[in-house]
């Protein structure tokens, strides 16, 4: 018995609880025994022959809902069933079909013996099992009957064997890499990018201090036209910002890790549209925290393209007062604490003076922003497992941000 219909008999017979896994096997009752990574005879829309382990794990649960289905299989490392093969395959497993085309049982594999001409005894026979046609409508070959008749030279061994063969491996499973981690491997690459952003972000800002420390000049009616958003003329004498206060502009975010943003991961969110938990960065920066980081976001301004540079910090307790007049957004945590002993009133002077940002996951339940709602804050959402959809997360606070800015500076 082969391990697709053995699955389909117990699945039929309602006997899936008898399917017990032990080690690296699936044994059947007291019937049958598998290897849990054997092929099976299905095989995917996508070409691939799906595993035993893959089809025991998708038919004890079928109706599960196919999202929640693909994250039980992550949890458990079991490769998935796709969504255009799920009903066809409940349908032949649970009985409701009889074939599938799906379907490619092997063909029985006869040894087939290397013949040497002038070793081959007539009254010997050997028969060959062919899917090619030609070969009597892939019958048995009388190999003694074709010496006979003088037609054994013209027979063509290598395509009878080609005919019986099949693939054992594709393109996808060539590439799979089971029982192999390649975590070790993440970790040192993130490790040298973060040290070149470092580098690179030192530099920015060193030479964001030295710009700063030319604004003196503005004094002299010197004025300056440069990456950071200057306004050029001796008309021009502040920042574009102007209210906002002189030098880099401040962005807050909460330094709890129950928020999806933190000083760990707020860079690669910002920066490169790419969200990571605040666990993996943890690990990744063995648990020192910085005091802050810089982002860069490029903006066009007076239609050209300039960089503007962001402080980001997580201690607002560390600010002195002229630093507030310098933060432009926060990263709220939803809850009231987090405000505690800023220098505002209450919420609405909070989000008048700077604009908040509220990052969930998109299937997070209502009650999670419930709070947040209350405030004039704009709510970022995010989706769990869905990483190319970061982008136009982090593109939408750039956007808003900017927005945000540009009303405040003409205020």
């Amino acid at each position: 018995m082969d391990p697709l219909s053995a699955l389909r008999e117990y699945t039929i017979c309602g006997e899936l609880d008898k399917i017990v896994r032990v080690n690296d096997e699936f044994r059947f009752g007291n019937e049958y025994t598998f290897p849990c990574s054997v092929e099976t005879a299905y095989r995917s829309k996508q070409g691939n022959l799906y595993t035993l382990e893959t089809l025991v794990f998708y038919i004890k649960d079928p109706h599960l809902k196919h999202v929640d289905y693909i994250q039980n299989a992550r949890a458990n490392r079991v490769p998935t069933v796709t969504l255009p093969d799920r009903k066809p395959l409940l349908d032949y497993l649970t009985g409701k079909v009889s074939s599938s085309d799906a379907i490619e049982f092997p063909l029985p594999q006869n040894p087939i013996p290397i013949i040497n001409n002038s070793e081959y005894r007539a009254d010997e026979r050997v028969f060959v099992e062919s899917k090619d046609k030609s070969f009597l409508d892939a019958g048995m070959v009388d190999v003694a009957a074709m010496e006979v008749d003088g037609t054994l030279e013209n027979l063509d061994f290598m395509s009878m064997i080609r005919g019986i063969e099949r693939p054992l491996k594709d393109r996808e499973s060539l590439l799979e890499c089971k029982h192999r981690d390649f975590y070790s491997v993440l970790v040192t690459a993130t490790k040298r990018e973060e040290e070149r952003q470092r580098i690179e972000s030192q530099q920015r800002k060193d030479g964001l201090v030295a710009k700063n420390r030319l604004m003196g000049a503005d004094e002299r009616g010197l004025g300056f036209s440069d990456e950071m958003g200057y306004d050029s003329g001796p008309k021009s004498k502040m920042l574009k910002v102007g209210k906002m206060g002189e030098g880099v502009p401040i962005i807050l975010v909460p330094s709890a890790f129950q928020t999806l943003i933190t000083i760990y991961n707020v860079k690669e969110f910002l920066e490169d549209g790419v969200y990571v938990p605040t666990d993996v960065k943890v690990k990744q920066m063995k648990g020192a925290r910085p005091d802050c980081i810089t982002v860069q976001k490029k903006f066009s301004r007076d239609r050209e393209k300039v960089m503007q540079a962001y402080e980001v910090r997580d201690k607002p307790s560390a600010l002195k007062p002229d630093d507030w007049d310098r933060v432009v957004a926060v990263f709220v945590l939803g809850k009231e604490w987090q405000f505690k002993e800023w220098p505002f009133k209450d919420h609405v002077e909070i989000f008048n003076k700077i604009i908040g940002f509220f990052m969930r996951f998109e299937d997070d339940s209502v009650e999670s922003a419930k709070t947040v709602k209350q405030w004039n804050v704009k709510i970022i959402s995010i989706s769990k497992n869905k990483r190319h959809q970061d982008r136009a997360a982090a593109l939408e606070v750039w956007d808003r941000l900017e927005e945000f800015v540009r009303s405040r500076s003409h205020s």
